[in-house]
């Protein structure tokens, strides 16, 4: 018997035959053919859904800004807050930070809804700990401490000196005769740089959804990161105090919704929760810093707990360092192996023992809705029917509980693929007409929309060629960070590089990368750097190659932003197809050695 058979006569209950069939259906079911066209970019008449600013006061008398800096980086997340703190510690010092918020955080300065937290170990999300001396509070910080992180930051490295806040690029343009980028803002700034850092990140961009009637709905309406807390009452803790005479809904049952629902639904008269997709979740078992552990703290610790978190989701076999949700995911794929002959396991093999341990991992929270939701009808509607990583997890004590409430009512969209249109009054799926006086979007971000919509912005390159012209056939990078024909031109995100389920890890490595080689350049008195064709051509090869296999794990996924909303042909796209197979750890290997080898290897430098 060889070990996969093995493995299957342990686990007689999981018929992984009807379980694939069960995907399958469920995934054909929600599959549109407008993919992310369903969704409204906040731009134009919905401008405001995205540009309005409800935290801060507007900056009203600030003057246009003429002048040049060395340094340009849009984007005051942690892309752009880690790359200039790396940037000054290399000793460039002219970095100005343009930023669109009324202050640092990116996403969580955006981001102030009830309940929002990280769902990664703290102690390695959070980034620049040991540098800002300072460890978080919880395993799971909540919002308003990872924002005042971003602002400890922007601090200890003097990045409010020359940061340009409340201020949105609006066109990008390579000059060849002054080798500077110039850069215009909606506050009419005519900025020159000589170098540019694009650190927007892929959760910068709110969208809406594309819904008939989306402007005919006379009551309130607004994306869960521009939460109205004027009119919810309350802040982040919840106590949404003047919700108790409205009706609310909410679409979307993604991350966003997981951690917010149960505290709309705590207060609000009515909620109505429309779901196309339920997500799968999990236990938080949130819990304070211990006072001792953080005592332990040897100086290194930050960096090697976020290369252990990598190695643990990668399926090494060594000790959890972290020990979080996401490290016991991968942890149990282990239980499923052989205890000898490991080695000599076939790639076959290998995918039907990771497929058997997913199973019995998403049977496990299927049975967790059952155990918490009492009305079996609807706990049968959000039980998650795909393979776990399809979605990224998400973890809540209190949601699936939310729904025994009963104020609280699922309104699951499935069979007509999700809303159907807003009215003046409320909303209608199913050809039925939900009342309600508020609605709030939580419908995510422009994470694998076209790049132009991602970005926001106009970027043209030498001889005036558009950065999106460029990629119209896919990403092309060297390394995830520069294009050929981009000049001295930096992409710090989710390209072709080694994407971690902890975002900043993937940032650091990219930020550290990007500001060795501004450095390099410097010391070698170069004006110009970008990659060559060849460099790019082979880079994008490689990916295309080491792709292959987890596209092929997506593409029989329920639609969703890791697989473009279930659009094959536009798989470049997606975020699945772009990213370095083997993984973040050996992305970062293989990054560290071209750099060490001090050449600059690939690049044109003038």
């Amino acid at each position: 018997m060889n070990p996969s058979e093995a493995i299957k006569e342990r686990h007689p209950e999981i018929d992984l035959e009807a379980l694939r069939d069960k995907y399958r259906v469920e995934r054909d079911r929600r599959l549109r053919t407008d993919g992310e066209e369903q969704y409204v970019e906040v731009s134009g008449k919905h401008a405001h859904y995205g540009e309005d600013d409800p935290y801060s006061p507007e900056i009203k008398d600030r003057a246009p800004i003429t002048d040049e800096v060395e340094v340009l980086i849009v984007g005051g997340g942690w892309g752009g807050l880690v790359t200039a703190a790396r940037l000054k510690q290399a000793g460039v010092q002219d970095v100005r930070i343009v930023e669109a918020g009324g202050d640092f955080g990116g996403t969580w300065y955006w981001n102030r809804y009830p309940g929002c937290q990280c769902d990664v170990d703290a102690y390695i999300y959070l980034p620049l700990l040991e540098e800002t001396n300072y460890v978080p509070t919880m395993k799971y910080a909540y919002a308003p401490e990872i924002y005042e992180h971003a602002r400890r930051i922007a601090k200890t490295f003097g990045l409010y000196d020359n940061a340009c806040l409340q201020t949105r690029v609006r066109e990008m343009r390579w000059n060849e005769d002054a080798g500077r980028w110039f850069v215009t803002t909606n506050r009419g700034d005519e900025f020159k740089a000589r170098y540019t850092v694009i650190a927007t990140g892929p959760v910068s961009r709110p969208k809406l959804p594309g819904l008939p009637g989306l402007d005919d709905f006379q009551g309130k309406i607004f994306h869960t990161s521009r939460w109205d807390y004027e009119y919810t009452g309350g802040d982040h803790s919840g106590n949404l105090d003047k919700l108790g005479d409205k009706t609310v809904a909410v679409i979307g049952t993604g991350g966003t919704a997981i951690q917010c629902v149960s505290h709309l639904g705590q207060s609000a008269k009515r909620l109505y929760v429309f779901q196309r997709t339920p997500s799968s979740v999990d236990l938080r078992l949130n819990k304070p810093t211990d006072p001792e552990w953080k005592e332990s703290l040897k100086p290194g610790w930050q960096a090697e707990r976020q290369r252990n978190f990598d190695d643990v989701c990668a399926g090494k076999n060594v000790p959890d360092l972290v020990d979080d949700a996401f490290t016991s995911i991968f942890k149990s794929v282990r239980l499923f192996m052989p205890t000898e002959g490991v080695e000599s396991l076939s790639l076959d093999e290998i995918k039907l023992i990771s497929e058997l341990s997913d199973a019995y991992t998403m049977n496990g929270k299927r049975a967790r809705v059952d155990a918490e939701v009492k009305d079996p009808k609807v706990a049968e509607l959000m039980k998650p029917w795909y393979r776990l990583l399809c979605k990224r997890p998400t973890f809540n004590d209190d949601y699936l509980a939310t729904f025994n409430r009963p104020n609280v009512t699922l309104v699951d969209t499935t069979g007509s693929h999700g809303v159907e249109r807003l009215t003046k009054d409320g909303i209608v799926a199913n050809g039925i007409e939900y009342k309600v006086d508020c609605i709030v979007s939580a419908t995510g971000f422009e994470v694998s929309s076209s790049y132009r919509r991602r970005i926001g912005f106009e970027i043209f390159g030498r001889n005036g060629e558009s950065l999106y012209d460029h990629w119209a056939d896919g990403l092309r990078t060297f390394h995830g960070w520069g294009s050929h024909g981009f000049p001295n031109w930096f992409f710090i995100g989710t390209s072709q590089n080694g994407l971690s389920f902890n975002y900043t890890s993937t940032t650091t490595v990219q930020a550290t990368h990007v500001a060795s080689i501004i450095k390099q350049a410097r010391e070698r008195g170069a004006t110009r750097i970008e990659p060559t064709v060849d460099a790019v051509d082979e880079w994008v090869s490689e990916i295309d190659r080491l792709c292959a296999a987890q596209w092929e794990f997506f593409e029989a996924c329920t639609p969703g932003y890791y697989n473009n909303e279930g659009q094959a042909n536009k798989r470049k796209q997606s975020l699945a197809a772009v990213t370095y197979g083997p993984g973040p750890n050996a992305f970062e290997d293989v990054i560290v050695e071209w750099r060490n080898a001090n050449k600059l290897e690939g690049l044109i430098v003038t």
